[in-house]
């Protein structure tokens, strides 16, 4: 994998955990909207647009480095549109990026002669 591929993937990866929490105050202030005087849901839906647009073409940045097949990349965009998805795509790609440096470095010990695995 090279640096602009794992660039994409952390960049993300670290955007996808704000914008599910971003929609989760966004519910919030939705439902504190109808209950009650607090009014809430103009600024919270400006912060989780911005975010949510910053997801989206983080992603497709991601799918067009990655080359994903067409079920992973539509994965990780229905998980944007998820109250809690980002929190799994987060994790996701996370355990995807370990997989990534682990292989790294398993390939380069064998490259130099250091594992015969």
């Amino acid at each position: 994998m090279d640096i602009k591929t794992a660039t994409a993937l952390r960049r993300l990866r670290l955007v996808s955990a704000p914008e599910a929490v971003s929609f989760l105050l966004l519910l919030v202030c939705s439902v504190l909207k109808r209950t009650t005087d607090f009014n809430a849901v103009p600024v919270m839906g400006m912060v989780h647009g911005v975010l949510f647009i910053l997801y989206v073409v983080f992603w497709a940045d991601a799918w067009n480095r990655t080359k994903w097949p067409l079920g992973t990349a539509a994965l990780y965009f229905v998980l944007s549109v998820l109250p809690t998805g980002g929190f799994f795509a987060e994790r996701k790609l996370k355990r995807a990026a370990e997989n990534a440096v682990n292989a790294a470095i398993a390939a380069r010990a064998r490259k130099e002669g250091t594992v015969t695995a």
